[in-house]
């Protein structure tokens, strides 16, 4: 377990993140056709293969959570996991098969994946995996989440990270609240804090040790449609306050996900709550969209132009690694 513990570490020590390259194939090829790119089994690997082996990878991104299709994919007969460790990054897999129908519940839902997991994990181990992702989601209204989708996600989540801790590597765990709708950031707070104190529950119930798991959050804003006005400081405080309440001191560190934010938003929000914590907890980011966005775009225009869309990624990267020191400022976006 201390092997664990240090690996978790390793994640998301010295201001490093990790990026989540974990999109399905069907996302992927929403991402690509977005910009106007043909989503194949080539283009996918092309694109995660130029942010892979940026140079921001040896400076900024402490691990990498790869899709399965990814995981088992080479170049020039070398695995991608080999080429993420060759930057001292650890690589990492999604391990759930999706978000599906809660039966109790047809507007709730429930993550899937736990048959057949120990198997994969041991597959996932020997292609390099030394950390995993599981997701739930939660959506909020006036009844929701339900005790039922809190419960029965909160202990999917502690059986998977059980059985990920016994094959040898770190369980990354998401329950994410979702910041669709139209609550407040009172409302996110309450919601949040429940999801996640029955998530820690259950892990602990299901003897998990939580010096070996890494928790990736939501950070506490109003909803999409909300009127509420915030700014970064109060999202900060009361997101700090959430996890400090939450969360059990044990757990190492916090990767929050940016969860639809723009990537300016998802940089200025970790930057102030690295400002203002003034808790033991690690706090960095595990960012999909707010890290990749701009260098798709880039790339999407010229696909041949590898250096400069690294670039672009570099810059981007390096920015969410000063928030999660609390060292950014507006002036070092790039316009």
């Amino acid at each position: 377990m201390s092997e664990l513990n240090s690996i978790a570490i390793k994640i998301i020590s010295s201001g490093k993140g990790i990026l989540a390259a974990d999109e399905s194939t069907a996302t992927m090829t929403k991402r690509l056709e977005s910009v106007n790119v043909v989503s194949n089994t080539e283009s996918r690997l092309k694109f995660r293969n130029i942010l892979f082996s940026a140079d921001a990878m040896k400076v900024c991104v402490g691990g990498v959570i790869l899709y399965d299709e990814t995981i088992k994919q080479t170049i020039n007969s070398t695995l991608i996991s080999k080429i993420i460790s060759s930057s001292d990054v650890v690589p990492g897999i999604k391990v759930d098969t999706g978000a599906k129908i809660l039966s109790s519940s047809t507007e709730e839902k429930i993550t899937e994946g736990l048959d057949g997991l120990r198997e994969r994990l041991k597959d996932y181990y020997k292609l390099g995996a030394r950390f995993t992702k599981w997701r739930a989601v939660y959506k909020i209204s006036n009844s929701f989440p339900s005790k039922v989708a809190i419960s029965t996600n909160s202990h999917a989540l502690a059986r998977y990270a059980s059985l990920v801790q016994e094959a040898g590597m770190v369980p990354v765990v998401e329950p994410e609240v979702l910041m669709d709708g139209n609550h407040d950031s009172k409302e996110c707070y309450q919601k949040t804090s429940e999801v996640i104190k029955k998530c820690f529950e259950e892990l602990i119930l299901q003897k998990v040790d939580l010096k070996g798991v890494i928790l990736k959050p939501n950070m506490i804003l109003p909803g999409t449609k909300s009127k509420e006005e915030i700014d970064p400081e109060q999202i900060s405080e009361l997101t700090i306050k959430c996890l400090i309440e939450s969360v059990p001191k044990e757990v190492p560190g916090i990767a929050f996900l940016s969860g639809g934010q723009s990537e300016f938003q998802a940089t200025e929000n970790l930057n102030m709550i690295n400002l203002k914590n003034n808790s033991n907890f690690t706090m960095t980011y595990s960012y999909g969209r707010a890290l990749q966005q701009s260098a798709l775009k880039y790339w999407a225009n010229n696909q041949d132009d590898i250096i400069g869309t690294q670039e672009v990624f570099n810059h981007r990267a390096k920015m969410c690694t000063l928030a999660a020191k609390g060292q950014w400022k507006k002036e070092l976006e790039k316009n």
